[in-house]
């Protein structure tokens, strides 16, 4: 019960967070340092369209790969972290991976480069503008390619009891490489930097629900907790 009270904290906390940062409205100011009337200038460069954007994709893939062979074999790290937890570990990370682009089918949010001062046809609508469309096509918000890192914040509760070391390292990382792909979009137009702050929440969020569902489960089937072996 302590650990479900921290991490729903957490959770609130981070929602407030991000809640304030829709509130100083800086989405756009930040989006213009990136671009002029002709568009995103970083748009379609090679690093980041090409390495950072595609590239990225490709590497999160290969990662979810090592997480199916991590049920039978298990990372050096893993080690003690049950079959069942692993299983869980990458089924919640699939889950994220879907719910960002399911969520984004009901947004009428626009990209920034589909903005008509950025050479676009849209005008900038917040995207708690319910039911407001802005001119564009849609279908921005929140931002599916910084799932592709924030997808893997369930490796740090899957590891948290059994290896904490690794669980922070794990969390690190995945928050890194979700900050480098956010500030990619941010740069390239693709997304605000809300789009990116917005998904990070819905993957935590998605992922506390998750594992203090499963552990609910397990507990009340078998009177054993999950991480025992």
């Amino acid at each position: 019960m302590r650990r479900l009270r921290r991490d729903g904290a957490f959770l609130l906390a981070g929602l407030l967070a991000v809640t304030a940062w829709d509130a100083t409205a800086l989405d756009l100011p930040i989006s213009r340092l990136f671009a002029d009337s002709h568009g995103f200038g970083w748009r379609d460069h090679w690093l980041f369209a090409g390495v950072l954007h595609e590239g990225a994709k490709w590497f999160a893939w290969a990662i979810g790969g090592l997480l199916l062979i991590n049920i039978w074999r298990p990372f050096p790290f893993a080690r003690g972290c049950p079959r069942p937890l692993r299983i869980w570990w990458l089924a919640t990370t699939l889950a994220c991976v879907a719910l960002i682009p399911a969520m984004k089918q009901f947004s009428l949010t626009s990209c920034p480069w589909s903005l008509a001062e950025f050479g676009g046809t849209a005008r900038y609508v917040s995207h708690w503008a319910f039911g407001v469309t802005d001119g564009g096509p849609g279908r921005c918000f929140p931002a599916g390619h910084a799932s592709t890192a924030f997808s893997f914040l369930a490796g740090y509760f899957a590891l948290r009891d059994s290896a904490p070391a690794a669980a922070r390292r794990w969390l690190l990382a995945t928050l890194a490489f979700g900050v480098v792909l956010g500030g990619v979009q941010l740069v390239r137009g693709a997304h605000f930097a809300s789009h990116s702050l917005w998904t990070a929440w819905w993957c935590w969020a998605l992922t506390v629900v998750s594992f203090h569902a499963t552990m609910t489960l397990r507990l009340g089937r078998t009177a054993t907790p999950l991480h025992s072996s």
